[in-house]
């Protein structure tokens, strides 16, 4: 199973990017999928999950700007993001737990895309 992600980029203060994942490969189907992110020096958090029923959770840090929805038909999970702050900063990287068999999972992470805002 891969994760590739892109949509990453170059944007001023306040304005909006779209970040896409797309999982291919060797799937039974996909339960959670969601953007994690990583700042220089610092962890990799959360920023969005959405369950395989359309749920969403969302960071506190981005409640209000962010949108996270999946297409299960192409397995593909996106997050648009809007008014963009410099501290959102980043790599995003995108995960999916996939069930690659009706009774084995595993967690999968894309290569990460570089998101830069500037102010």
């Amino acid at each position: 199973v891969q994760l590739q992600a892109s949509g990453g980029g170059l944007v001023q203060d306040g304005g909006s990017l779209r970040l896409s994942c797309a999982a291919s490969g060797s799937i039974f189907s996909i339960n959670d999928m969601g953007w994690y992110r990583q700042a220089p020096g610092k962890e990799r958090d959360m920023v969005a999950t959405i369950s395989s029923g359309g749920m969403p959770d969302y960071a506190d840090a981005v409640k209000g700007r962010v949108t996270i929805s999946r297409d299960n038909a192409k397995n593909t999970v996106y997050l648009q993001m809007n008014n963009l702050k410099p501290e959102d900063t980043a790599v995003y990287y995108c995960h999916a737990n996939v069930r690659w068999s009706p009774n084995y999972e595993h967690d999968f992470w894309g290569q990460g895309t570089l998101v830069t805002v500037s102010s």
